[in-house]
């Protein structure tokens, strides 16, 4: 007798650009994959729910998503996100609107941007070519850089006399969890080393606090082994020695710069997945690739859906699901390796060539 589908609630917000196609294909491979596990033991399912919030919604209604948006995700057993941004509508907006209200509110603090290399795809690093490069940027996702605190004053001073602040907050609580969290990462990984990145030299006091905190946390895993690395030290060992790396850990903005380093380093940001993960379950986590809305290709077919699919990956993995997530990630080493890749990649492929690459691999 076949088991009952563990049935997924999936919201599902492509918001703008290339975003509403990546999602879309992403729900098509996802779709296909929950098919071919109906006579599997663990068979499972996914029960969408569009949302159709971003900056067309913003032109609109002058908000970026309802005003009770939060309280009907907050029962969702994930978000799949697209991509935030469009001309005509302030960067500052969209994304303190729409992606950074759903990740501060559920307190999304765990950051996961994977950077792999993958086949087919050439990397402008040579080192690639002949070395197993494989790493993962953890990034503190809820304060630090960008908490948001701060403000403009003094404007009725006059042309030029205008003031900014822009804080960073660092907390101990902050601090340790992401930190913790990178190092019980770092325990799953062939190469068990957490590479704290910082600027203590220059911010002597929120980076000090990540320094201090990082070496009282590294006591409790004398089996992995950790460095710290400035921040501008760290962006020449992406470069240089990135077969040193394994698990980076990383304060809000250092992480973000870092992952896009390393994307590149893999061949496009398009092809950089990412979770942003509550990890005590008490709100829905989000997926989405890493890549931004990119206005000029929107429409045209020719976005990458691999970052997005990959985000789906992880995705399986936070349900509980590491064989499927492995399966998923098959598919996109089977697709790029047999040469099937968007223009960002060197290739002439289309989203639809890809999307249907991908699901054609799930059942060879």
């Amino acid at each position: 007798m076949t088991a009952a589908p563990r049935t997924f609630r999936i919201a599902a917000i492509p918001a703008d650009g290339v975003g509403k196609e990546v999602v879309a294909a992403g729900r098509s491979v996802l779709d296909a994959l929950a098919e071919t596990s109906r006579d599997s033991a663990e068979p499972f399912a996914f029960d969408w729910e569009e949302f159709p919030w971003g900056c067309e919604y913003y032109t609109r209604t002058g908000k970026m998503m309802d005003e009770d948006g939060l309280e009907r995700l907050k029962d969702f057993d994930a978000i799949y996100f697209g991509a935030v941004g469009w001309p005509g509508v302030p960067d500052h907006v969209s994304l303190w609107g729409l992606r950074l209200r759903i990740c501060q509110n559920f307190d999304q603090w765990a950051n996961v941007r994977p950077v792999h290399f993958l086949p087919g795809v050439r990397s402008p690093l040579r080192k690639a070519d002949d070395t197993e490069l494989d790493w993962v940027v953890v990034r503190e996702n809820s304060e630090g850089e960008y908490a948001g605190l701060g403000g403009r004053n003094f404007g009725g001073r006059g042309p030029g006399g205008e003031v900014a602040v822009q804080s960073a907050l660092f907390t101990e609580v902050g601090c340790e969890r992401i930190m913790r969290f990178a190092f019980d990462l770092a325990r799953t990984r062939d190469r068990r080393k957490v590479s704290s990145v910082t600027k203590s030299n220059a911010q002597q006091y929120g980076m000090v606090l990540w320094d201090d905190v990082f070496k009282r946390v590294a006591l409790d895993y004398p089996d992995v082994e950790t460095e710290s690395v400035l921040v501008d030290a760290m962006s020449a060992k992406f470069v240089l020695r990135p077969e040193d790396l394994s698990v980076v850990v990383a304060s809000n903005l250092n992480a973000d710069i870092l992952s896009d380093l390393g994307s590149a380093l893999a061949g496009s940001l398009g092809l950089a997945a990412s979770a942003n993960l509550n990890p005590e379950r008490r709100f829905p986590s989000m997926f989405e690739p890493v890549h931004g809305s990119a206005p000029d290709i929107a429409g045209q077919g020719l976005a990458n859906p691999i970052g997005a699919v990959g985000s789906a990956a992880l995705m399986l993995e936070h349900f509980g699901l590491p064989d499927q997530a492995a399966r998923l990630n098959k598919a996109i080493e089977a697709t790029t390796g047999a040469g099937i890749l968007t223009r960002d990649v060197g290739g002439t492929a289309t989203t639809e060539d890809v999307t249907k690459a991908l699901i054609d691999a799930l059942s060879a």
